[in-house]
């Protein structure tokens, strides 16, 4: 039994956003457009602002005590800043996954897909079995874990959580599923999977993953944004150099940096 997820078609169009911390600017102005059904991967050296710009795209960049961010995020043309706007609902449309597989310690498998479905206000219990069993599956985690629901998710391998972490982001419905490095703590067999499960979960979400692992962004991704860091006035500041059709980032780059970066001479 599978229920059908909608596709969700939804873009991300990023205007002159400026995240800062305190008074110190980030990363310098960032205007790019994240097209629907794609894997766009931001990548960089450390210190480039990767996970400060993915942080914004959900608004939690703004939960860091004194950060705060300029410009504009659009979700199909509505702007996630506005005044009116709901974080925590931005962050129902916008989903994301960590770095470090998040399974929730004094919760069964189950509820750790079912809590968000809960503080949704969805408490019958078919329907949540319906939905736990749909997004285990779309995670593809059901057959791994279908008869031990009960026990504990952090019984689970580190692969495991990670994905359960992912259908805990599906349960809710997303229009986006943002990613912050989800393989950077799992093994090659692991990371496989999840790479798997990325290019699935492709057909039916936007998708924008932090990745670290260069080989990886050529492997998954359409787009990629390459941000690197600037310190010509002195003070480390991240830079958008380039983004591009992924193909064309990896043999034909427009910036030099970009060049110097993947070839591994900075970075």
């Amino acid at each position: 039994m599978t229920i059908p997820v909608m596709t969700s078609q939804s873009t991300i169009q990023i205007r002159d956003l400026k995240p800062y911390y305190g008074k110190r600017l980030a990363v310098r102005p960032v205007t790019m457009t994240i097209k629907p059904n794609k894997i766009t991967a931001i990548i960089g050296p450390s210190g480039c602002g990767k996970s400060t710009v993915l942080r914004c795209l959900n608004r939690m960049h703004e939960t860091i005590p004194g950060a705060r961010a300029e410009g504009q995020v659009l979700l199909n043309d509505e702007n996630i800043y506005a005044p009116d706007v709901d974080p925590i609902l931005v962050r129902r449309k916008i989903g994301m996954v960590f770095q470090q597989p998040i399974a929730l310690r004094t919760r069964s498998i189950f509820e750790n897909v079912a809590i968000g479905l809960r503080l949704a206000g969805i408490n019958d219990r078919r329907v949540l079995a319906e939905k736990v069993e749909a997004s285990l599956r779309a995670a593809v985690l059901w057959d791994e874990v279908k008869d031990k629901l009960n026990q504990a998710g952090t019984a689970l391998s580190g692969g495991q959580q990670q994905r359960l972490s992912i259908a805990r982001t599906i349960a809710v419905e997303p229009e986006v599923i943002l990613f912050d490095e989800p393989c950077s703590a799992l093994d090659p067999i692991s990371t496989m999977k999840i790479e798997d499960l990325l290019l699935d979960l492709r057909k039916k979400y936007t998708i924008v993953i932090v990745t670290h692992n260069i080989q990886q962004a050529a492997r998954i991704s359409d787009e990629t944004a390459v941000f690197m860091v600037d310190t010509d006035d002195g003070v480390p500041t991240g830079v958008l150099v380039e983004y591009n059709p992924t193909s064309k980032v990896f043999t034909q780059p427009d910036d030099p940096r970009t060049e110097d970066y993947i070839s591994g001479r900075v970075g």
